[in-house]
């Protein structure tokens, strides 16, 4: 019970953090508002004010809300399938972006891009919708099955050969992606770029209501799961013998893992390093256990995440920098750190 107490405090300190940036992003661009502060603003779009313009409740309230919105939901599911990784194979490298699960994602999406309108019209209309979205869950989920079947032998995971995998992925994507860069046209052309640097800027009510079908889903099923996680840290042998259906658990990590990662490369495009950095950070104050980390990584992502985009939109104002960088550069500098730190232990 003191463990749980423990845990309920950590993540009330977590979220009203997550609350603060919220309210400093809303209020931070350069729109004018005409002497209004953005929070004003709110409020009437809230209220349902006849008398506000269109302008203001249009950047208020479906660019800024929006897009805190799919930040929050983005960082989240990008920590806990890091998280969720990095217990499965017991090994902190373990994230989508390392392991090829976002390239794949990405070059499946960027396939859809550029050639989904010559077979686009002989599908079924929902199918049409979504299909970049499908394509990058099938992309992921695709790599995430190659990098198993690769890197595991006899019920342990080899992580040289994890991490290779991952770099021989990310290497047929990038080839195949720098292709339909060669061939695409101007729009197409546009929408790559957009894949490969990462952006929130095309956040939408509609794509935040699917993100967060998506996060229930996924948080039902995964974020039980850190006791089960902390057996597998013993070896799937013992984890068996403490009652863990291992197999079980491995797939439903695999497929759910690949949802998130494709949901958040279908809406987002590339944002890396999210899932190395918050585990990294947690398990430092929290060692290995997944009770603690599972739950406050879905928090600290959308902190981490948030915080990220805000300043991508404020360092180069009016103009954005793409979050993907931003990320990039945090996280490389932690890589390195887990490397040397492995190197020690060696």
């Amino acid at each position: 019970m003191k463990a749980q107490s423990k845990l309920y405090f950590y993540m009330i300190i977590s979220t009203i953090l997550l609350a603060i940036i919220a309210v400093w992003s809303v209020d931070t661009g350069v729109y004018d508002f005409g002497g209004q502060s953005a929070f004003e603003v709110l409020g009437k779009v809230i209220k349902g004010d006849p008398d506000l313009s269109l302008s203001d409740r249009y950047v208020v309230w479906d660019v800024r809300a929006a897009r805190i919105i799919m930040a929050v939901l983005i960082g989240s599911m990008l920590a806990v399938s890091g998280t969720s990784l990095q217990g499965l194979f017991k090994n902190p490298l373990a994230t989508g972006d390392l392991i090829g699960l976002t390239s794949g994602a990405t070059l499946l999406a960027a396939i859809a891009i550029v050639l989904g309108g010559h077979f686009k019209e002989y599908l079924p209309e929902a199918i049409q919708f979504s299909l970049v979205g499908i394509s990058a869950f099938i992309g992921s989920l695709l790599s995430m099955m190659l990098v198993y079947r690769i890197s595991t032998s006899g019920g342990k995971t080899n992580v040289v050969m994890m991490l290779l995998t991952g770099v021989a992925i990310t290497a047929i994507g990038f080839s195949i992606t720098g292709f339909l860069i060669y061939i695409s046209k101007d729009e197409q052309l546009r929408d790559l770029t957009f894949w490969n640097l990462g952006s929130l800027a095309a956040a939408t009510w509609t794509k935040n209501i699917i993100l967060a079908i998506v996060l229930v889903v996924a948080y039902i099923i995964l974020l039980p799961k850190g006791k089960a996680l902390n057996a597998m840290m013993l070896g799937e042998k013992d984890a068996q013998h403490l009652g863990i259906n291992v197999e079980k658990l491995k797939k439903q990590i695999i497929i759910i893992v690949a949802l998130m990662v494709g949901s958040c490369v279908a809406f987002s495009g590339t944002i890396g390093f999210v899932g190395l950095i918050v585990p990294y950070i947690l398990r430092l104050l929290f060692k290995s256990n997944y009770v603690f980390i599972l739950p406050l990584s879905a928090v600290c992502g959308s902190i981490l995440l948030l915080t990220a985009d805000t300043f991508s939109r404020s360092i180069v104002a009016p103009s954005e920098l793409p979050i993907g960088i931003l990320t990039a550069l945090m996280g490389g500098p932690i890589f390195i750190a887990i490397l040397v730190k492995f190197k020690k232990s060696l």
